[in-house]
């Protein structure tokens, strides 16, 4: 069987497991050694590195048919370090992945307006979070380039699913959001959908190509919030003009406020012919509801 290498085994790769470990051997890069029972118990075999540690890596070189890279850039700086030292430890043997895929982000495309946008739109990041995910994606096209290796790139927006990564803390605290004529519009992809589109671009991929990883909701900002409030039964948060949330909220919470976009996502459906499992997100708080119910 052919192997599959995981790096950054998070949340959403850990969904995608035991459907990889069905048809391939799947070793998850673990950076400590008690993350590796979580690991094992879904199928996969681990291997202790650390991205930060590039002397670590040295036994990723010609271990995988293919690689998942869903590890983050660090948190400072405007290049992805990690993603090169990754690239590096890869290359130094002969037998190469055939593919990669890459979970980047929508941020790449800054603020748009709240402007329709397919993949052909050039990045333009507005925020050094983004600004390295472009840094991230250049340095994979670029190996891609050069080595012959499949490289995909799914652009994820705002993950969430069912029971978590929803902002529940924010509505408890009562926090505001934008009034109606300030709203910016805002991007989604449930987390078991954004796996399973891992999956698919393995097979169906193609080379220094990117994906928009979106729904089909087209949501403001506000509307999303009012929708996860009726879902968990809190009250809907206030809506402020933006100049008075100013100093209401953190700065890394305004700057998601401070770009609109809407995602086309034919790319998906047509290339990875991907049926998701929730469209909207609605339909996964409806299934929430039930279930809790």
């Amino acid at each position: 069987m052919k192997q599959v290498l995981i790096v950054g085994s998070g949340d959403v790769a850990r969904r995608i497991i035991p459907w990889l470990q069905r048809r391939f051997r799947v070793c998850a890069v673990v950076r400590r050694p008690e993350e590796r029972a979580a690991l094992w118990a879904l199928g996969a075999t681990t291997l202790i590195a650390d991205l930060d540690k590039p002397e670590s890596l040295g036994r990723l070189a010609g271990i995988a048919d293919y690689v998942l890279h869903c590890a983050p850039p660090p948190n400072m700086g405007s290049d992805d370090p990690r993603t090169r030292s990754l690239l590096a430890a890869l290359t130094r043997r002969a037998s190469l992945p055939r593919r990669l895929i890459y979970i980047s982000t929508t941020g790449v495309y800054g603020d748009c307006a709240g402007a329709w946008l397919d993949e052909t739109r050039p990045p333009r990041p507005a925020s050094a979070r983004a600004v390295r995910r472009v840094a991230a994606e250049c340095h994979l096209r670029r190996f891609g380039g050069r080595t012959g290796c499949r490289v995909s790139v799914l652009r994820a927006p705002g993950i969430y699913d069912g029971a978590e990564r929803l902002p529940v803390a924010r509505l408890e605290k009562g926090e505001p959001v934008l009034a109606p004529e300030d709203d910016v519009f805002t991007n989604h992809i449930h987390a078991d959908d954004l796996a399973r589109l891992l999956g698919l671009a393995l097979f169906r991929g193609r080379p220094n190509r990117a994906y928009n990883a979106s729904d089909d909701s087209s949501l403001k900002m506000g509307e999303y919030f009012d929708l996860v409030a009726d879902a968990v039964g809190l009250p809907r948060p206030p809506r402020l003009p933006r100049a008075e949330l100013a100093g209401r909220l953190s700065p890394l919470t305004l700057s998601f406020m401070s770009e609109s976009r809407r995602l086309k996502n034919d790319r998906i459906k047509r290339e990875l012919r991907a049926r998701l499992m929730y469209p909207t997100v609605a339909d996964a708080l409806r299934v929430r509801r039930l279930a809790v119910s």
